[in-house]
């Protein structure tokens, strides 16, 4: 049993900003047409749908969140209609267009990491409210290694996780001996690549940047606030941002992961940490919080990544014939076609949306998909990047235009992976021009539609709320397996693939599929023997370290 949340969700229409509705989604998910939002005694809104842009004074937003619990909520949304797929606009003969399907609906659901997600709190009095409430923004972001001597325990923090890589549950307990061995082999690659692009990451700046671009604008919208950032892999953490909000006494959350489009290997992860670090503590347990789990469909977003795909486009000497390569980070084909992370679609449609736009602007140009990053033995999401750069050189294509799609920061998959590996690769493969789109960083438009988002999110502060013992008792997102938390996320897409057979003859998914797991067994027994003996061919590598 889950915390009580609304999802909305509606697939696009002849006109995209028709479902978007010009900043109108508080879930960030879909349109939504607020009636009475009535609180006990309590109206949020007066007027059948929310306004374009909620800005209010302190004093008036008091009204909004002053409100006893267990209220009831009346929704009025527009009709659904089928989203239509994407279909990447190719120069004549290059390549087949990916294929997409994102069905949508409406419904209302008792668990989910989709829509926006609340707990019950009790109010507290301070300096820094809206209201009287004491209210606080949770940036989440990936986090990377500050200096070369970071990278392995980052690396180990990394694959530690059990939402980047899986292991039956019988293998749990080899995660970290594993993560300890992959961290080691991986790490002297890692720190070259970090060495080339200054010896850290310079994501902890940027997210700590935005972070402040982001109260300085709600501050502007009259709005206060205290914005934090929570690292999953690296310092600041998410446990270091979580301490600091309870010292603040910050009584309604509003947690905003900074990925555009939602994963299970991305928020999924962070929200599944903030799940249980806040099932521990008794001050979050009372603490109203709410999610914006995915955030791709934003006008401002998508126009602010049209304005610096204009402006790049422009450097070129002939912008009309520039391919346009939108490169987001991958993840493995099983996280989709068996676990139903939505991930693809979202990226899929987000690609949509941000080509329609620029052709409004009169830019039509060839574009194109595909996923970068991928790391181990499985299939990953297609078509590769690599792949892709090397197929555009041979059909000849000559000036080409990488767009980080999936990232709102630079970091070294930008930094070093596009702007050094992939420029190489597209050199040698007959590609003359090339340019790349920067992440949006603190761009304006972008930071003014987050906090907007923010705004909008506010009155679903605590509206949903649960008794104290129903907040222990459920999860922000559901516990459990892979496969558990996406059925709750996008349950609405209808079933889920079925899982792979437990064992079949042949040349089948389900054959591959269980003789990696065979290999897997075999790598981790022989891991265990070499840590165990203190012998083996690890120890004679000089990978693991030589005890007398």
């Amino acid at each position: 049993m889950g915390i009580e949340v609304l999802a909305l969700s509606l697939p696009s229409p002849a006109s995209q900003w028709e479902r978007l509705s010009s900043s109108h989604q508080a879930s960030t998910r879909g349109v939504i047409e607020m009636g009475n939002l009535e609180l006990g005694s309590t109206t949020l809104a007066q007027s059948k749908s929310l306004p374009a842009r909620v800005v209010r004074p302190p004093t008036c937003l008091t009204q909004i969140f002053n409100h006893p619990s267990g209220g009831e909520m009346d929704a009025w949304v527009r009709p659904c209609c089928r989203k239509k797929p994407l279909i990447s606009k190719y120069l004549r003969g290059y390549l087949d267009p990916p294929s997409s399907s994102c069905k949508r609906s409406f419904k209302r659901y008792s668990s989910s990491s989709e829509a926006l997600m609340t707990s019950k709190s009790q109010a507290a009095s301070s300096t820094l409210i809206v209201g009287n409430e004491k209210v606080g923004v949770l940036l989440l972001n990936l986090g990377g290694p500050e200096t070369l001597e970071d990278v392995q325990p980052f690396l180990f923090n990394l694959f530690s996780d059990p939402d980047i890589i899986r292991l039956p549950r019988m293998f749990w307990f080899f995660q970290k001996p594993l993560a300890q061995f992959i961290s080691a082999v991986r790490a002297p690659k890692s720190k070259e690549g970090y060495a080339s692009i200054g010896g850290g990451s310079p994501l902890r700046q940027i997210t700590e940047a935005q972070a402040e671009a982001l109260r300085k604008a709600l501050c502007n919208k009259n709005v206060p606030v205290k914005v934090y950032v929570g690292m999953r892999y690296w310092h600041p953490f998410t446990e270091e941002a979580i301490q600091q909000i309870k010292q603040d006494r910050i009584t309604k959350l509003v947690v905003l992961p900074l990925y555009p489009q939602f994963s299970i290997s991305t928020s999924g992860s962070s929200l599944r940490l903030l799940e249980s670090i806040f099932r521990e503590d008794e001050y979050l347990v009372n603490m109203q919080h709410t999610v914006i789990p995915s955030w791709y469909q934003r006008e401002g977003y998508i126009k602010a990544m049209a304005n610096l795909i204009e402006k790049e486009l422009r450097t070129f000497d002939s912008p009309e014939k520039v391919m346009i390569f939108f490169s987001a980070h991958g993840v493995p084909l099983a996280y989709v076609e068996e676990a139903g992370d939505p991930y693809k679609a979202e990226m899929e449609e987000c690609v949509d949306l941000i080509m329609e736009e620029l052709e409004k602007r009169g830019i039509t140009n060839p574009y194109t998909l595909a996923y970068q990053s991928r790391v181990g033995p499985v299939e990953w999401l297609k078509p590769y990047t690599d792949e892709t750069i090397v197929e555009l050189g041979q059909k000849g294509v000559k000036s080409l235009l990488a767009v980080p799609i999936s990232f709102v920061s630079e970091h070294i998959e930008t930094l070093e992976e596009i702007d050094v590996e992939y420029k190489e690769l597209a050199l040698r493969s007959g590609i003359e021009r090339w340019g790349r789109v920067p992440a949006l960083g603190c761009e304006p438009t972008f930071i003014s539609d987050l906090a907007d988002a923010v705004i909008e999110s506010l009155p679903y502060v605590g509206a949903m709320a649960v008794s104290n013992l129903e907040a222990r008792q459920q999860s922000l997102v559901p516990l459990g397996s892979v496969e558990e938390l996406l059925a709750a996320y996008d349950s609405k897409r209808g079933e889920l693939p079925p899982p792979v057979t437990v064992w079949e003859w042949g040349w089948t998914k389900s054959a591959e599929t269980w003789n990696g797991r065979a290999a897997m067994v075999a790598v981790l027994a022989l891991l265990v023997l070499e840590v165990t003996t203190g012998e083996g061919f690890l120890h004679q590598w000089g990978i693991l370290p030589l005890f007398r």
